[in-house]
C-alpha cells in the first residue's frame, strides 16, 4: 500500500479556532482508493489518501490570512455554492478577516487586466447559491505564472482557492511549484470543477448530478418530438468532450434512449454493422428513435488538422451533433426512406442552471474541506470525493489525464441494458 502525502508549507503548530466540531481528523486517517479486492488481498500499489476535514493544529494564523478565490473555465452548476461555503467557513469558523474574489479567472491575477478583486463578505454571498454561473466571472487561456504570483505577493494573498478543471488545476500546480521555489508561505488548494465528471481520483465532480437531471429532461422532450412526427428521430448532443458520463447517466435515468454514443467508443456510420444500418432496422420496426451523443464522440470522423486548438491549448472538437444531423438526413433520403431529425443542443441550458440539492451538499463539503486543507498548511492539492469520503489528492497526480467511462464497467453495461444497442458499431 502507498500512503500519499501532501506537500506542506511547514509544521502545523497553532491551535485551531474551531470549537463546534465533534471530531477532528487525525493524521492517521486515510481513505482507500481501491474498494474492490480479489481473493481478500489488497494490491501492492493500492493508494491511500489523507482523509479531509478540520485539524486540531493549523499552520496559518487566521487573523493574518488574506484568502482569494478564483473560478476558471466553463460554467458548472454549483460554482456559487462553492464560493459561498468557502467564504462562510473562513469567516465564521476561522475568523479570517479578508476574502477576495478574483474576477474573470486567472486573468484577474494579471494587474494589466485592470480587474480589481471583489471583497467577499457573508452578506454578499448569502443567497448566491440559488443562482447559476459564478458571481466572479470566468475566463479561459493561460496567464504568466510569475506575473500572477508577483501580484498575489503584492496584495498579501497567502491562500488561493482555485475552482476549475484540468487546465485550471495544472496552472495551480505550476503556481505552487514557483511558490515553493521562492520559499513563500502561500497555500494553493484546488476544488475540481468539470461538468463532464472526468477528473482523475475524483468519483464525482460538483454539477454533474444537476447536469444529468437536466439532460434527462431534455431527452424526454426529444422523445416526445420524435414520436410526434412520421419517422422522427430525436438527436440530443450532451456535454462530454473526453468522457461520456453525462450521456451515460442521462440515458440510464431516462430509459427512453435507443442509442448512446460516447468518446470512449469510436463508431462507424456506414457498412453492414455500422450505426446507419442499425438505425435503419430501428426505424423500419418502430418508426422513431432517440439518440444521445456526447459532444466528444465521433471525433475520428474529422481531420484533426482542420480543427486547431482553443485559447487554453486544448484541441478543438468537431460538432458531432451537426455532423450526425446532416449525415442521418442524407443517408435516409438516399435510400428512399426520409426521416425528420429533431436536433437539440441543450449545453448552455444544462451548465448554467443552479445546483440541485445533491450537488449543493457536495459543493459545501468540498468547499469547507478545501479551507481545512489550506489552514493546515497543505498546498498543491485538491479536495476530492473518493468512495463517498472526502480526501486530499496531490494536484500532480490528478492533472494531465482524464477519468473515462470503462466500456467493460457497470456504467456502460447499464447503458447497453437500457438502450438495447449493440456494444459497438463497426463497418
Amino acid at each position: 500500500m502507498r500512503y500519499v502525502r501532501m506537500d506542506m508549507l511547514g509544521a502545523a503548530s497553532l491551535p485551531t479556532p474551531i470549537s463546534n466540531r465533534c471530531q477532528f481528523v487525525g493524521e492517521d486517517a486515510w481513505i482507500r482508493h481501491t474498494v474492490e479486492v480479489r481473493n481478500g488481498a489488497a494490491p501492492d500499489d493500492e493508494l491511500l489518501f489523507p482523509k479531509a476535514g478540520p485539524r486540531e493544529k493549523i499552520f496559518f494564523d487566521p487573523s493574518d490570512c488574506r484568502a482569494a478565490i478564483v473560478t476558471c473555465g466553463g460554467l458548472a452548476p454549483g460554482l456559487n455554492s462553492v464560493i459561498r461555503s468557502i467564504v462562510t467557513e473562513l469567516h465564521f469558523h476561522y475568523k479570517t478577516p479578508t476574502v477576495w474574489g478574483i474576477r474573470k479567472g486567472y486573468l484577474g491575477l494579471n494587474p494589466e487586466a485592470g480587474l480589481a478583486p471583489i471583497e467577499l463578505t457573508p452578506e454578499m454571498v448569502d443567497d448566491i447559491h440559488t443562482e447559476g454561473g459564478t458571481i466572479l466571472g470566468s475566463s479561459r487561456g493561460r496567464q504568466d505564472t510569475n506575473v500572477m504570483l508577483d501580484h498575489m505577493v503584492e496584495q498579501g494573498i497567502n491562500q488561493l482557492y482555485c475552482i476549475g478543471g484540468d487546465g485550471t488545476l495544472r496552472a495551480a500546480t505550476e503556481m505552487a511549484e514557483e511558490i515553493a521555489a521562492r520559499g513563500l508561505a502561500i497555500a494553493v488548494v484546488g476544488i475540481p470543477k468539470t461538468i463532464d465528471n472526468d477528473v482523475y481520483y475524483c468519483d464525482r465532480t460538483f454539477g454533474f448530478d444537476t447536469a444529468v437531471d437536466a439532460a434527462r429532461d431534455v431527452l424526454e422532450i426529444a422523445h416526445v418530438e420524435a414520436k410526434g412526427v412520421d419517422r422522427g428521430i430525436g438527436l440530443v448532443k450532451l456535454m462530454g468532450r473526453d468522457a461520456g458520463f453525462i450521456a451515460s447517466g442521462a440515458t440510464i435515468a431516462s430509459q427512453k434512449v435507443n442509442y448512446t454514443l460516447i468518446p470512449e467508443l469510436p463508431f462507424e456510420l456506414d457498412g453492414p454493422n455500422g450505426f446507419f444500418a442499425e438505425l435503419e432496422r430501428r426505424m423500419d420496426a418502430r418508426d422513431h428513435a432517440l439518440i444521445a451523443v456526447a459532444e466528444g464522440a465521433g471525433q475520428d470522423l474529422y481531420d484533426e488538422a482542420d480543427l486547431g486548438a482553443d485559447a487554453s491549448g486544448n484541441r478543438r472538437y468537431g460538432d458531432i451533433g451537426h455532423l450526425l444531423r446532416d449525415r442521418i438526413s442524407a443517408h435516409f433520403k438516399a435510400i428512399g426512406k426520409p426521416v425528420e431529425v429533431k436536433y437539440i443542443n441543450p449545453s448552455y441550458m444544462v451548465r448554467g442552471i443552479p445546483a440541485n440539492s445533491e450537488d449543493n451538499i457536495l459543493c459545501d463539503r468540498l468547499a469547507r474541506d478545501a479551507v481545512h486543507a489550506a489552514m493546515a498548511g497543505m498546498t498543491s492539492c485538491m479536495v476530492s470525493l473518493i468512495n463517498n469520503f472526502m480526501a486530499y489528492v496531490p494536484l500532480s497526480m490528478a492533472t494531465g489525464r482524464k477519468r473515462r467511462v470503462d466500456p467493460a464497467g457497470p456504467l456502460w453495461q447499464a447503458v447497453l441494458a437500457a438502450t438495447g444497442q449493440p456494444p459497438r458499431f463497426s463497418a
